[in-house]
């Protein structure tokens, strides 16, 4: 019998070997798996061949399905050594062809594989790029990492049409805490494309330090971005708190403008936005530090060292704070032409403001009865300055109390009263509730055995239960852009931890802007665990929470 086996196991290996040196079939995945759900999946008989002789046809006149193609010639470059030649008249068999579909809405799209080729049918281009996201997760988890020669990639046949339930589907990444490269930039921009996201909002200032270069201000940079040392461990609260324990190394980083450039050139490629903030009138010492003027004492401060809030705010009694922020803001705006400019808005306290005898004296000018009213009236002034520049501020839900105009769209964050409240007086809003959008919260109850977080506990299904309708009448849910998920980085020092406190609840929140109207937990959590082996075969880390089996009954 021993020999039967080497005897087979000999002949194996030489077919094996045969067929690495004529390449490879892969064969395809089944049954159908796609994150985020599709609106309608209909599975067919067969598959189609796709090798690098597959040739790919864009509609003549589709401005940016180019962009799609090359997404697709991205997706396959582990396969293929060239790009998939490009045809001008679509082939009848053995292509991939791209169509604009005039009665499909923005974002929507038809895809359809048959023996024959692949029909791709989009309502616009951002569609057609959708389309090869999800084509990416019909290809074999192999094709992401083959090690070895290919031939030809199996997809099964299948017609999927799909479209977003939510036009705003985006993640907040802030680099002011700690410091990401632009490579790494990018590739959390891969990972929202991989999703089926298109707003990446970039946290570009805070207390900790100022990461954008503004010609006019260079001190932003010079000594706004780097903090002296950094916090060991949990912030107790108290910038000079005997329990504080610090690194005593120098921290620090920014982006160039050209930086900035090539990143968000790199996002429109994959339908992304990219939303700036600019934190004002509160999270300012990176600022102050740099510029003492901006401030209510016109101290020399340090950039702050520890996370807790600061009264250090910038000084809406002075006209050169204004000043400065239309500087800054005009700068910003040459940079991105997004239509929405976040100024932040949160956490902002009175404390200088009380004490401060120009703040004083601007309340007695606007007719303002308590320092808090200032937050209002500086918010006001920097929305009409955007406003003037075709631009709409975006602001965290405290830019409510003091008075908004409809224009201004709110993010809410602190549960979703503020979100409720702005859509009510019909202000645009954004869902990204601490109770089910901060990704910077433990994943688990055991968090003894998990990286040190923020706090509180946020699991994936929790994540996936967000409903951003919920307290809204049907006619207050129009009132509603989306979803975003947000990563505060205080305690995550590098990209590999950023990883893993974003996957798999990344595609969770994704699938409620996705797929909100056809969401199934059960159903996803199957087709996420087929989804992270694609996470694998990328290289992205994430918490396998989700994918444990349950102990066995009476296990101890």
């Amino acid at each position: 019998m021993n020999s039967v086996k080497r005897l087979l196991r000999a002949a194996l290996a030489g077919s094996a070997g045969l067929l690495a040196a004529c390449g490879a079939t892969l064969p395809a995945d089944t049954p159908v798996s796609v994150v985020p759900r599709p609106e309608s999946v209909i599975e067919g008989a067969g598959s189609f061949h796709l090798t690098a002789d597959t040739r790919v046809s864009l509609p003549a006149d589709a401005e940016g399905f180019d962009a799609a193609a090359e997404a697709l010639d991205e997706a396959l470059r582990p396969c293929f050594e060239a790009p998939l030649p490009r045809a001008g008249t679509p082939p009848a068999r053995n292509a991939i062809r791209f169509e604009r579909c005039d009665t499909l809405p923005a974002e929507a799209y038809r895809l359809e594989v048959t023996p024959a080729g692949i029909d791709i049918r989009a309502g616009d281009a951002a569609g057609a790029f959708y389309a090869v996201q999800t084509l990416r997760q019909l290809l074999p988890v192999d094709a992401l990492n083959p090690g070895r020669r290919i031939r030809a990639v199996e997809i099964p046949a299948v017609a999927i049409d799909d479209r977003p339930a939510l036009a705003y589907r985006g993640m907040m990444l802030d680099v002011a805490r700690h410091f990401f490269s632009v490579e790494e930039v990018k590739r959390t921009l891969d990972l929202l494309a991989l999703h089926k996201m298109n707003v990446f909002h970039w946290h570009l200032t805070d207390d900790q330090g100022w990461r954008i270069e503004i010609n006019r201000y260079p001190d932003l940079t010079r000594i706004g971005s780097i903090r002296h040392r950094t916090l060991i461990g949990r912030d107790p609260g108290g910038e000079y708190d005997a329990d504080c324990r610090y690194d005593e190394t120098p921290y620090g980083g920014c982006y160039t403008q050209a930086e900035i450039r090539e990143v968000v050139a790199y996002a429109v490629r994959r339908f992304i936005t990219v939303i700036p903030e600019i934190e004002f009138p509160g999270h300012a010492v990176a600022a102050l530090a740099s510029y003492p003027w901006l401030s209510c004492t016109g101290e020399q401060y340090e950039v702050r060292q520890t996370w807790d809030i600061d009264d250090r705010v910038f000084c809406p009694g002075r006209e050169t704070t204004f000043e400065f922020m239309e500087g800054v803001l005009e700068e910003v705006m040459e940079l991105f032409p997004s239509t929405y400019i976040h100024i932040g808005g949160d956490e902002c306290p009175t404390k200088m403001w009380e004490q401060c005898p120009q703040c004083r004296a601007r309340m007695r000018r606007e007719g303002i009865s308590e320092p808090r009213g200032l937050q209002g009236y500086a918010t006001a002034r920097i929305e009409r300055f955007l406003q003037q520049h075709g631009r709409h501020l975006i602001g965290w839900d405290e830019i409510l109390e003091g008075g908004v105009t409809p224009t201004a769209i709110v993010m809410s964050w602190r549960g979703s009263e503020g979100g409720i409240r702005a859509a009510r007086q019909g202000n645009r809003v954004v869902m990204s509730p601490t109770t089910h959008c901060y990704f910077d919260y433990y994943q688990t109850p055991d968090t003894q055995s998990e990286p040190l977080a923020w706090g509180g506990c946020l699991p994936v299904e929790q994540v996936y239960a967000l409903d951003p309708y919920a307290g809204l009448t049907p006619g207050e849910q129009g009132y509603v852009l989306g979803v975003q998920a947000n990563l505060w980085t205080e305690y995550i020092p590098d990209f590999s931890q950023a990883q893993y406190m974003l996957l798999p609840r990344l595609s969770a929140l994704a699938e409620v802007g996705w797929s909100l109207d056809r969401k199934d937990f059960a159903d996803y959590r199957q087709r996420v665990e087929r989804l992270a082996r694609r996470y694998d075969a990328l290289g992205y880390r994430y918490a396998s929470h989700l994918f444990q089996a349950p102990e066995p009954e009476g296990h101890r």
